[in-house]
């Protein structure tokens, strides 16, 4: 199984950035996918998730109504859309896979999620 995450960089507060994420290898229309970020010193915390279907998403509160996760199963891809970024938003960001379809509120554990990409930065200034 292989993720490949992209389109982390450095952006102002307040501005938006796309991430994306190509997988290989994997089961993808039976896959649920996330999103999770690390900031230096912290744990890796849940971002988003987004059933196999994309019929079902979810949010940490911290990103609710900012941050959009979407996926295309034709084209294998999971994206993260940012907006109104701010400067606790920057971290490395990572993208995961899960055997199973579904996502729920138990499932924003790391332990929950068996396939990982490399992060890719995100780096929001002031």
């Amino acid at each position: 199984v292989q993720l490949q995450a992209s389109g982390g960089g450095l952006v102002q507060a307040g501005g938006s950035l796309r991430l994306s994420c190509a997988a290989s290898g994997v089961s993808f229309s039976r896959s649920a996918m996330g999103w999770f970020r690390q900031a230096p010193g912290k744990e890796r915390e849940f971002v988003a998730g987004i059933s196999a279907s994309g019929g079902s998403t979810l949010y940490a509160n911290s990103v609710k109504g900012r941050f959009t996760i979407s996926r295309d199963n034709a084209k294998i891809t999971v994206d993260l859309q940012m907006s109104s970024l701010e400067r606790e938003d920057t971290a490395a960001y990572y993208c995961a896979a899960r055997d199973v379809p579904h996502v729920t509120w138990r499932d924003r554990d790391v332990g929950q999620w068996g396939y990982w990409g490399q992060g890719t930065q995100v780096t929001v200034s002031s």
